[in-house]
């Protein structure tokens, strides 16, 4: 049997938020130093600001500035800050209502240890040296025993608006694809393609997942295809992706290789994007090192007739 692989992966996306006139003035004002909510109709004021009351759905617009000071609600102690939390070194997560708002807002507090935090204590906001319009102007909360802070008496009104940012989404964990999936990986370094044959369908799937799909049963027999194949789907590509090597259009297709009973993913090339077609009959072309196929070209044979791939669309 092959060794289990495992292997840190990371799943990252970065996106481009648009912001409305409420949250606009919210982050503006964390970088002029000034902390903004947003009032009800019946009195409330909420912050962090939201467009629609959350109770009666009404639309909001009424800023009103809070103070830098407020009152822990809630809390609970980080012993292992992870890569991207506001402080390098353990910190308690904190719900801070700020003096003036109605609702808690979710910060870092920096204490010394978890015996140094209680819920009630008073704390202040500690701004970031270099502020962009972000919630990380915040850098963080710290314990404070003076009176509730003084106010600007902004109205919320800044010349240069934030109107939008980039919001980072990024996992990072330890994956391992399991018995079936290694030796899958394994074949390819041979630059074999090796599924798993149902017992009870006798369908063969590649790659494989250590159970029938349909039948739910525990597969366990392998069986090589391929390595040739037909395009049963595909779709053109017309953007860009993020350090991919790879000009566009292309075409992405679903294979299904030669005895697999169930179609993979890959890309086709060594042909124009727009003469590619179902039934296009294909065959890998190896990446450098001949770990995985880099993608699938044509054939030169006849097209695989529609009833021979039908059930795999």
């Amino acid at each position: 049997m092959p060794e289990v692989l495992k292997a840190p992966l990371v799943v990252e996306f970065p996106f481009t938020r648009s912001l409305g006139p409420v949250q606009s003035a919210f982050l503006t004002g964390l970088r002029e130093r000034v902390v903004l909510g947003v009032r009800t109709t019946d009195g409330r004021t909420l912050v962090p600001p939201v467009e629609y009351d959350p109770v009666t759905a009404d639309e909001i617009r009424d800023l009103v500035e809070v103070a830098p000071t407020g009152t822990v609600t809630t809390w609970a102690w980080n012993h292992e800050p992870r890569r991207g939390q506001p402080l390098g070194t353990p910190f308690a997560w904190v719900l801070v209502k700020l003096d003036g708002a109605d609702t808690a807002l979710l910060h870092a507090l920096d204490a010394p240890g978890p015996d140094a935090v209680r819920t009630g204590m008073r704390v202040r906001v500690r701004w970031a040296t270099e502020r962009s319009g972000a919630i990380t102007d915040i850098a963080c909360f710290e314990p404070y025993d003076g009176a509730p802070g003084e106010l600007t008496g902004h109205d919320g009104r800044f010349g240069d608006m934030v109107t939008g940012i980039v919001a980072p989404a990024r996992l990072d964990y330890v994956y391992s694809p399991g018995r079936a999936q290694s030796a899958y990986i394994a074949s390819l370094s041979e630059r074999r393609t090796v599924g798993e044959r149902c017992p009870s369908c006798r369908k063969v799937y590649v790659p494989p997942k250590g159970a029938c799909p349909t039948c739910g049963v525990a597969t366990s027999e392998q069986v090589e295809v391929g390595p040739r194949g037909t395009v049963t789907t595909y779709c053109i590509v017309n953007i860009k992706a993020k350090n991919l090597d790879i000009e566009v259009p292309y075409v992405y297709a679903h294979i299904a290789l030669d005895g697999a009973g169930l179609a993979l993913h890959g890309r086709i090339g060594g042909i124009p994007y727009d003469e590619v077609r179902m039934g296009l009959r294909v065959e890998p072309v190896w990446s450098e090192g001949g770990r995985h196929p880099d993608h699938y070209r044509p054939t030169g044979e006849p097209d695989a007739d529609y009833e021979t791939y039908k059930e795999m669309l």
